[in-house]
Parts: structure tokens; C-alpha cells; sequence
């Protein structure tokens, strides 16, 4: 199978790819201890410009537990915003084996891609958050055992979730049904990506939510205001306000449908507390098993067998 180098976007994966990274977290999860020091020696750079829980701790954690370090560094606490964001990121990667970037751009990965010397994991952009949704797809197959006749619903935003579930689920052959508001659509790049590679038949567009998630298996909602959107809060609060995932819109659903959020998670905003504690929630185990899709990253990337 061909190497990984960098993961920016879930397109830099194969499909294969991808299901071995999903076979390795499902052995991790099940057998921690076996992989304990296959990292001995190595070193991680979580290099962030915003605030994280979940990506962060997952990586930092999980290189502890394969018997590696990692280093955290606030972007505001390094050189990075005097010199060169080329030829800081040069000199970062001569001390470490792998990067983690949480970044606003995505671009400002691109830039960091091309002059590291490591492989570059895009931690979140502002337009795909890769990890995320690897770990979605592994909760889901954790959940029913396969991919081939599910159908997930995303209600909301058309951010970097949205771009990258888009991505994830057509290229493992989930059918995703996706519903935004007019000005609020996924990328058109992503879109154009999914119908180049034929795979136009896992995907349905709405603006009606109650539409796109009347079969669906899965529902999976996020934010309406991402970090960076603050100041149109109130705007997208009034345009969102009919994709809340409530009581009321699930009666348009299949019996039983799982819940899904990738968090943190505002409650009674984009989601009622009633549905995100509901039983058939699974945004907790979402949460973590992003350890061990996070493990499996770093195990691939950087372990020699």
C-alpha cells in the first residue's frame, strides 16, 4: 500500500487507505498495551493558532501511550507570526518526526506542507478537519458493522465538517444527505471532487432538513457559528433556526435514528439537550474514539513496521 505523507484532506487518503487506518483503531482500542512502546523516541509538534479539547488531547495523550513525547505550541508563544512561515516551520520540523497544525487557513497548511521536512496532519482548517471525520467513520462502522446501505444526514453548516464528511463518506460508500441553508453550502471544490471521481450516486443536496434526513441511519449535526464567525452570530442564528436537530424534526426521521455531533456542542442552539443526551446518542463515543483513530495516525505515519 502506498505511503501516507501528509494528510490535509481526507482526498490526500485512498480508500484502502482508509480502511486500514479504521482496522488499525479498532485493534488499538481493543489492545492498547500492544503497541505501548512503538513510538519510543519519537516526537510530536501540536503547532496550534485556536483553542482545542478534543484533537489536542487525543494526540497529545495518544503519542504518551505509544511510548512517545509531544510538544504543544500556542502559535501566539513561538516566533511564528515575526519570520517567515516557511522557514519557521523548516527549522520546527528539523527537532520533530510528525506536525499537527491547527490552523484558520487552510492555505497556511499548504504553506506548511511544502517546507517541512515531516508529514504534515492538518489538526483543523477552515475549510476540512480530516481527523474528525476519520474517527466518525470508524464510530459508525464500531456501531453497525459496515458502510455499504448506510445513509447519514448532516444538518446545518456547510464548514470544514461538512466538507470533510462529504469527502469520507462517498469515498467509503456511505450515502450522505446533506442540508444547508442557500448562503451556507459545503465547498463547490468538494462537490466538483465527489462528481469527478463518479461517486455522485452517495451523495443528496437539500435545504430542507426534514428532507435529507427521512432515511437516514445516522444524523450529525455541528456549530452554526464556527471559531472565527463571532461576529455573525446573530445573522446565522436566525438563518439556522429551523435545523435545530430537535424532538419535533426527528419525527420526519426513520425510527431510532444515532446522534451524532463532532463537539463542543451548544446546547439548545444547533442541538436540544433532550436529543444529545437521548439514548440513541453516540456523541460521546464519537469523542472517544478519536484516541484511537489518532493513534492509529501516528502508529502509520511514523512507526517502522
Amino acid at each position: 500500500m502506498k505511503k501516507i505523507e501528509h494528510i490535509l484532506s481526507i482526498q490526500d487518503l485512498t480508500e484502502d487507505q482508509i480502511h486500514a487506518l479504521l482496522d488499525l483503531a479498532s485493534i488499538v482500542k481493543e489492545k492498547p498495551q500492544k503497541y505501548s512502546n512503538c513510538l519510543q523516541g519519537k516526537c510530536l509538534a501540536l503547532l496550534f493558532q485556536k483553542t482545542s479539547t478534543r484533537t489536542r488531547i487525543s494526540f497529545q495523550n495518544g503519542m504518551y501511550q505509544l511510548g512517545g513525547n509531544a510538544i504543544y505550541l500556542d502559535w501566539r508563544t513561538t516566533n511564528l507570526h515575526l519570520g517567515a512561515l516557511s522557514d519557521e516551520i523548516k527549522c520546527l520540523t528539523s527537532y520533530v518526526d510528525l506536525l499537527v497544525a491547527r490552523v484558520h487557513e487552510h492555505e497556511t497548511l499548504e504553506t506548511m506542507k511544502r517546507a517541512s521536512r515531516v508529514p504534515v496532519i492538518n489538526g483543523l482548517s477552515n475549510k476540512f478537519h480530516p481527523c474528525q471525520v476519520l474517527s466518525d467513520l470508524f464510530t459508525i462502522k464500531e456501531q453497525v458493522g459496515k458502510f455499504d446501505g448506510i445513509n447519514l444526514a448532516y444538518i446545518g453548516d456547510g464548514n470544514n465538517v461538512c466538507n470533510s464528511l462529504i469527502l469520507g463518506c462517498t469515498m467509503v460508500g456511505i450515502h450522505v444527505s446533506v442540508a444547508n441553508p442557500e448562503r451556507y453550502k459545503p465547498a463547490p471544490d468538494v462537490i466538483k471532487w465527489v462528481q469527478e471521481q463518479k461517486k455522485s450516486k452517495f451523495l443528496s443536496l437539500y435545504e430542507d432538513p426534514k428532507e435529507a434526513i427521512r432515511e437516514a441511519d445516522f444524523i450529525y449535526t455541528d456549530t452554526f457559528v464556527s471559531m472565527g464567525q463571532e461576529a455573525e452570530t446573530d445573522e446565522r442564528l436566525k438563518v439556522f433556526k429551523s435545523y435545530q436537530l430537535n424532538k419535533e424534526l426527528l419525527q420526519h426521521a426513520r425510527k431510532n435514528p444515532f446522534i451524532m455531533h463532532c463537539l463542543p456542542a451548544h446546547r439548545e442552539i444547533e442541538i436540544t439537550s433532550e436529543v444529545l443526551d437521548s439514548k440513541n446518542s453516540i456523541v460521546f463515543e464519537q469523542a472517544k474514539n478519536r484516541l484511537f483513530l489518532q493513534k492509529a495516525l501516528l502508529l502509520t505515519l511514523l512507526s517502522e513496521n
